[in-house]
């Protein structure tokens, strides 16, 4: 795998995934909708560390200054 992410984006997905959990955290969401952003953030945070997104794949975009 190809890296596809710059440090920007990986910090802005990290960010929001907290974000998610936080709200998960004090019962600002619940149900169904919880466990949907839950595990969205966990997809986020996941690209973050391999800092590879399936999706930019896909659509042809890279955010990832470094030539591989």
């Amino acid at each position: 795998m190809k890296k596809n992410m710059g440090g920007s984006d990986r910090t802005i997905r990290i960010i929001l995934a907290l974000g998610v959990g936080a709200l998960y955290y004090f019962n600002v969401i619940t149900g169904t909708l919880a466990y949907v952003l839950l595990a969205l953030a966990a997809i986020f945070v996941l690209t973050s560390f391999v800092s590879f997104c399936p999706l930019y794949t896909l659509f042809g975009i890279n955010t990832c200054k470094v030539k591989n």
